[in-house]
């Protein structure tokens, strides 16, 4: 009996070899790590170039160049011959200070009291917009009276700056005249909100208070007679000392500086690029849900098929009343809220209210609120125009 042994050799795939570390492998593995250090660094970046060309911004700053500032104003003006200094501090001021020279101030926030003495113990004429700390100082007499809303206004009184302007884009706050030797312009129901006070209040100096800044902004500059009204009012004197509070270098001076002035911008960006990065970091080992399981409906109704069938309903029925009666309810519920009214205001509080806040005639809104039943279909869309155009005023306002 013979038997046969069978010896097989070793497989290939039986043994085992050294694996060697791959550069796909270590692109794998490191793969997120490269992405969070781009992420990072174009971060970097973009903050380095909006920090360091974003040296302006500023509200009526002649050296601002964006929508709120007024570089264009400063231009118009140096290219009219007056020179325009910008200032920020009293001591600057006071070196500037003479008959031949204008004073623009817009915000005494960075001011103390001892600062505004000053200011009003100089020889140059005062240009003040808005109302602000040191308004019974520098301009006394004058005394903010009540809320206007900004719109265009004709000037309607016989100083010669506003009449030549025209129209302005003007309102903010109105004022009290205080009697001889004021002026009072661009008046509406609620007073002027123009005011030029020259004589015994005021000393040699001439004041002059507008209620708001806009029209001297980039942004408004070009409507209107805004140009011509700033030109004239800033332009009046050889030389207009420009006051651009909020500096850190002049809060300081005065002793008023906050915490919050005393941080450097960088800070701020820096605190922004971690929160990014942590943001980041969360996103990446944070754990990931699932797909979405999205559900087929039965049939798929559209949100405004309701209002059409109802409005198609008042239609067959011709029901103008109701129809009428729900978009004035309808306006009513929206307006209460952005007038400041509670839910159970009278009819009359809410026309009171929409019309101080839209500049509209009390008669019209209340005509247009709970005015009469629209007598047709031409008439129900009309209505319904002016219920828009009173909301949006009163929105925008």
């Amino acid at each position: 009996m013979s038997t046969t042994s069978t010896m097989s050799a070793p497989r290939a795939s039986d043994t085992s070899a050294p694996v060697s570390v791959t550069a796909r492998g270590l692109w794998r593995g490191g793969r997120g790590f490269v992405a969070l250090g781009l992420l990072v660094v174009l971060v970097a970046v973009a903050t380095a170039l909006v920090t360091g060309t974003s040296t302006e911004g500023r509200r009526l700053d002649p050296a601002d160049t964006t929508l709120e500032g007024s570089k264009a104003l400063a231009r118009l003006l140096a290219d009219r011959g007056v020179r325009v200094e910008r200032v920020t501090t009293v001591d600057e001021i006071e070196r500037l200070d003479g008959p031949d020279s204008q004073l623009l101030v817009y915000d005494t926030w960075s001011l103390g009291q001892d600062d505004l003495e000053r200011l009003a113990g100089t020889q140059a004429d005062r240009l003040i917009i808005g109302v602000n700390s040191g308004l019974p100082l520098l301009a006394p007499g004058i005394t903010p009276r009540s809320a206007a809303s900004l719109r265009s206004r004709e000037p309607g009184c016989a100083l010669p700056a506003a009449a030549r302007a025209g129209s302005a884009y003007i309102g903010g706050v109105t004022f009290d005249v205080p009697g001889r030797g004021a002026l009072g312009c661009y008046a509406g129901p609620e007073g002027p909100s123009l005011v030029r006070v020259s004589g015994p209040l005021t000393g040699p100096s001439t004041v002059t208070v507008a209620g708001d800044d806009s029209f001297m902004t980039n942004q408004r500059l070009g409507e209107d007679g805004n140009a011509a009204l700033a030109l004239n009012l800033a332009g009046a004197k050889p030389v207009l000392i420009w006051l651009v509070p909020g500096d850190t270098s002049a809060a300081v001076g005065t002793g008023d500086a906050t915490p919050a002035d005393l941080i450097p911008a960088g800070v701020i960006w820096g605190l922004v690029q971690l929160v990014i990065a942590l943001l980041v970091v969360a996103l990446w080992r944070g754990r990931r849900l699932g797909p979405v399981v999205v559900e087929k409906l039965p049939v798929v109704v559209r949100a405004a098929e309701t209002a059409e069938g109802r409005g198609r309903l008042y239609r067959a029925r011709r029901a103008r009343d109701r129809a009428s009666a729900a978009l004035r309810a309808a306006s009513a519920s929206r307006l209460t809220p952005r007038l400041g009214l509670p839910a159970d205001a009278t009819p009359d509080e809410i026309v009171a209210a929409a019309a101080l806040k839209s500049g509209r005639d009390a008669v019209w809104v209340r005509s247009v609120m709970y005015g009469p039943i629209p007598a047709d279909d031409a008439a129900l869309v009309a209505l319904a125009g002016h219920l828009d155009t009173l909301e949006r005023q009163v929105r925008e306002s």
